[in-house]
C-alpha cells in the first residue's frame, strides 16, 4: 500500500498534534501548579486588570501642594506639548477636541464657553482646585469615569505639578499656590 504525498503530510501534522496534546495531558497530570498567595515580583507599568482607584486616590496618595512650590512652569510648558494637539491656551482661543485651558485653575468645572463637556464632568460641580487638577491629570478616566478625554494621564507627580504651575500662569490673575 502506498500513500500519496498529501496523506503523508496530513498524517505528520496529525501525529505532531497528538504528541503535543499527549505531552500537555501528561505534564498537567504530573505537575500541579498552585497559585501564589503573594506575587513573586512586581511588574512596573503592568496591565490594568485591577479596579481603577477612586478619584481621591487617583494621584497615588501624593500631595500636590508640596510639589507645586518647587515646580517649574517652563518644564510644565514642555510637558504640556503632549496636550497641545487637543487644547489651546490663548486667552479667548478657540476650543479644539478639548476645551481652551486659559485661566483653568479656579474655574468652574465644565464651564469653558462653547465647549460641549461630557455629562460626567458637568455633574462634578465645583471649581478646578490644584488637588482636582492633579487627580485629573494623573488619570482622567479614574477621576471622572466616562469622560470623553482619551489621554491616559501623566504618571509622574513632578510632571503633573509642573503642568499645573504652567496652567496656573495662564491667567491675568494667577491663583495663589496652596
Amino acid at each position: 500500500m502506498q500513500f500519496s504525498m498529501f496523506e503523508k503530510i496530513c498524517f505528520s501534522f496529525m501525529l505532531a498534534a497528538w504528541i503535543a496534546w499527549g505531552s500537555n495531558l501528561i505534564g498537567n497530570a504530573l505537575v500541579h501548579a498552585e497559585p501564589l498567595q503573594v506575587a513573586a515580583f512586581k511588574i512596573e507599568g503592568g496591565s490594568e486588570t485591577a479596579e481603577k482607584p477612586p478619584a481621591d486616590q487617583a494621584t497615588g496618595g501624593s500631595d500636590v501642594s508640596a510639589l507645586l512650590a518647587s515646580a517649574d512652569a517652563i518644564a510644565g510648558a514642555k510637558t504640556f506639548r503632549k496636550c497641545k494637539s487637543c487644547h489651546t491656551t490663548k486667552k479667548g482661543g478657540k476650543n479644539r477636541v478639548g476645551p481652551n485651558l486659559w485661566d483653568v485653575v479656579g474655574r468652574a468645572k465644565a464651564s469653558a464657553a462653547g465647549y460641549n463637556f461630557s455629562g460626567v464632568l458637568k455633574g462634578l460641580g465645583g471649581a478646578w482646585t490644584y488637588r482636582d487638577l492633579d487627580a485629573f491629570l494623573a488619570s482622567p478616566k479614574g477621576f471622572a469615569k466616562g469622560t470623553k478625554m482619551s489621554f491616559a494621564g501623566l504618571k509622574k507627580p513632578r510632571d503633573r505639578a509642573a503642568v499645573i504651575v504652567f496652567l496656573r500662569a495662564l491667567s491675568d490673575q494667577p491663583k495663589p499656590l496652596p
